[in-house]
């Protein structure tokens, strides 16, 4: 069996892994004081809180490109087809909350790696993901009490 790490579960330890270290600021020459450079803590806005609350109602097969059989079905009987965002930055952010929804901290990689090309940072990937843990752990003490 392969080494689990429990301190870190998914991948939101290989996402601290992967950015890049903050370098020390040299201040001045005359007085080597080393300052660290701040670490700015994301936070997520209204809209990306309505992706995430849109992507809870959002199953797995909604990440996948329709058939032609869907496609059909959509054009003779005006079913939505995909809700996929216009917005590529959001509909990468969508991505990763409805894997996180449905499969907690056990992304692939290479969703991952795809929501942080799109431009969002390791940090705000932790948000998220930590961010629908939470909700999650809420709804199954709701549902047990």
């Amino acid at each position: 069996m392969a080494f689990l790490a429990f301190a870190e579960p998914g991948n939101a330890g290989y996402a601290r892994v992967s950015a890049p270290a903050a370098r020390p600021v040299v201040v001045s020459e005359a007085a080597p004081q080393v300052q660290r450079a701040k670490e700015e803590r994301p936070v997520l806005t209204e809209l990306e809180r309505s992706v995430i609350g849109i992507a809870r109602q959002d199953g797995l097969s909604t990440l996948r490109q329709p058939g032609r059989l869907t496609r059909w079905v959509g054009l003779v009987f005006g079913v939505r087809i995909s809700p996929q965002l216009a917005d590529p930055k959001l509909e990468a952010l969508r991505r990763i909350a409805v894997l996180s929804w449905k499969r907690g901290y056990a992304i692939a990689s290479a969703e991952v790696k795809a929501f942080l090309a799109s431009g969002y940072s390791p940090a705000f990937y932790e948000l998220v993901v930590d961010t629908i843990a939470s909700a999650r752990q809420a709804e199954a003490r709701r549902g047990r009490a």
